[in-house]
């Protein structure tokens, strides 16, 4: 009798599991609907002390997605504002919805990957997570790892659907 291998742990194929890379902290939104007088007009002066006297330590190593809620104009400078705040505090943050967000974390997650891990190699993106905006992350992905590796398949080692083969030279 022969010995039972298991190919797919002898292989050099390289699973990426996003939802086991993307950060798990809390995500919050600042909305400047509070700050405005009568949610309607942001007053310079009363806006920069509030933001002055705000306890930002409640934002610590969280992602924050900065909003007006009101349907005011609000000055663009008064969401930078409040996103020098946030720098260096915040584990990330955008000016823009949750949705924006999300994706700001997935695109920091992605620019982090290893090309060295990647070079050449066949790589399988594995499926059936719970990311938030999953067809975004996984488009990342395909457009930052497609250059380099050899191959790309979709789902789990042991049962895969080919997406990409590099083309042989």
């Amino acid at each position: 009798m022969s010995e039972i291998v298991n190919r797919v742990a002898t292989s050099p194929l390289l699973t990426i599991d996003l939802e086991e890379l993307y950060p798990k902290g809390e995500r919050v939104t600042f909305d400047l609907k509070p700050f405005l007088f009568q949610e309607l007009i942001l007053r310079e002066k009363e806006f920069r002390l509030a933001l002055k006297e705000l306890d930002w330590g409640i934002y610590e190593a969280k992602w924050v997605s900065i909003v007006c809620s009101a349907d005011a104009i609000v000055p663009n400078w008064a969401f930078i504002l409040v996103a020098t705040h946030l720098e260096g505090l915040a584990a990330g943050y955008v000016v823009g919805s949750m949705d924006d967000l999300e994706k700001v974390v997935v695109d920091s997650v992605i620019t982090n990957i290893d090309d060295q891990e990647l070079k050449d190699r066949p790589v399988v993106i594995k499926g059936c997570s719970d990311l938030p905006n999953p067809l975004y992350a996984y488009g990342q992905l395909v457009k930052r790892i497609q250059p380099l590796v050899r191959s790309i398949m979709y789902g789990e080692p042991c049962s895969t659907v080919p997406i990409y083969k590099r083309p042989k030279k």
